[in-house]
């Protein structure tokens, strides 16, 4: 417990904040020696002690494609056994379907398996959940995963994105094989032998140690996919039937998108044989993402996330956006404190740029430090006005009780424009974009 000294040489015990990180479908925590969440990590620790604050932040690692339950169980056991006794506040952030996690494990109304139940009494300490990219309303690239054909190349995927994070470009033949058959896998066409081919040349350009790590994490892939169900935009009524929100807490979310086949006229990142792979790959993504059904279209039904979209951005996207993985509009939860364009993996840190940041897969998005930034300051800024909004409640008197009709609640465009009045004004990208 960290201590500082007053003038008589007593010490104080001070109030450490805890920030946990949740990884999503293709994250982890540490993994071929590489850690995912790297740069977002020093990102917020270097925002918490410019403000004289002491953090600790933990990765959570979860099952990459388990039950939602299950991942969320295992996040609470992590918030259980390191949160201390201190009663310093807590904040959790999930990326992609660890947005999921970190509502589940929120949720008053949750039931989570096994003892996990009793692992959650640390949510009275808890100020904020921060969902970055998350498929709140579920995505159709889960509907694709799902299929046989999906499955296999979900392994590739997973085997594409470790090997290109660590060595910034994976073998050219591989990732040629894996174009070829996202492209004859969108028409029905299956060729598992050639798909298996680009899994192992992934895996041989690794080290023996971060070879083994890759092929246990790609095992629990096949051994338990039951998120790639509960993803599917038919499920996720399901799970908006019975998950609540907890009262007084702050919901912050971070939602991007690549602008539809942009990446054709990007000059740059057709360069390189990579470039032009790789953005083979990420338009396969995107165009499967993109494939949204009128009866599950991936956003809430009363029109307010376009309001708030609409707002932030200046002008609405195409109800297609997406950001090669999730839909723009079912990335939006509670006050939406950033949005612009980038790709799934781009606001965690994995962008082109100096500092050891090296691309997912090239988007045409064209997101940078300025960008990841501004990003991290709206996060920060809005875990401390959840902290300063539970203080004001715990100092307010519980108001007098009154019988008479209360006055309407205002749309949701004022409550965008109050929050992000609380926060430090309009949650706009840089200019520059």
């Amino acid at each position: 417990m960290p201590r500082t000294a007053e003038g008589n040489g007593t010490f104080l015990r001070v109030q450490k904040t805890r920030v946990y990180l949740s990884p999503g479908m293709f994250g982890f925590a540490t993994l071929a020696s590489l850690e995912y969440f790297e740069h977002f990590s020093r990102a917020i620790e270097e925002r918490f002690r410019d403000r004289g604050r002491v953090v600790e932040i933990r990765v959570c690692e979860v099952h990459p494609t388990a039950s939602l339950l299950r991942r969320a169980a295992k996040l609470a056991r992590l918030v259980d056994e390191s949160a201390g006794d201190d009663g310093g506040p807590i904040h959790i952030i999930g990326h992609s379907t660890g947005g999921l996690d970190a509502r589940l494990v929120a949720s008053p109304s949750v039931r989570l398996p096994g003892n996990a139940h009793r692992r959650l009494g640390w949510t009275s300490r808890l100020r904020s959940v921060t969902t970055i990219n998350t498929p709140h309303f579920g995505t159709p690239l889960a509907a694709f995963f799902a299929t046989v054909s999906g499955q296999r190349l979900l392994y590739a995927v997973t085997a594409l994105t470790v090997a290109g994070l660590k060595l910034g470009a994976p073998p050219l033949a591989a990732a040629s094989a894996l174009v070829a058959a996202f492209g004859r896998a969108q028409f029905g066409f299956l060729e598992i032998e050639l798909i298996d081919r680009a899994v192992e040349s992934f895996i041989r350009v690794l080290d023996d140690a971060s070879s083994r790590e890759l092929r246990a994490w790609l095992k629990l892939l096949r051994d338990d996919q039951g998120a790639i169900v509960q993803l599917m935009p038919e499920a996720m009524d399901l799970l908006h039937a019975g998950l609540e929100d907890r009262a007084g807490l702050r919901y912050q979310s971070v939602a991007t998108y690549a602008p539809r086949n942009a990446v054709r006229d990007w000059v740059s990142a057709l360069r390189s044989p990579w470039g032009a792979m790789s953005a083979a790959i990420f338009t396969a993504l995107s165009n499967i993402t993109a494939r949204l059904d009128e009866h599950y279209p991936c956003r809430s039904h009363d029109g307010s996330i376009e309001q708030k979209l609409a707002r932030v951005l200046g002008e609405l996207p195409p109800p297609d956006a997406n950001d090669g993985v999730v839909p723009l509009a079912s990335q939006v939860w509670g006050e939406l404190i950033w949005a612009g364009k980038a790709d799934h993996l781009d606001v965690v840190g994995h962008f082109p740029g100096k500092g050891g940041h090296i691309d997912w897969l090239a988007s045409g998005a064209r997101f940078n430090r300025l960008r990841f930034d501004a990003v991290l300051d709206r996060i920060v800024t809005g875990m401390m006005a959840g902290e300063q909004s539970s203080l004001s409640e715990q100092a307010t008197p519980p108001p007098r009780p009154v019988i008479e009709t209360v006055a309407p609640e205002r749309g949701d465009v004022e409550q965008t424009a109050a929050a992000a009045s609380a926060i430090g004004g309009p949650a706009v990208e840089d200019p520059g974009g």
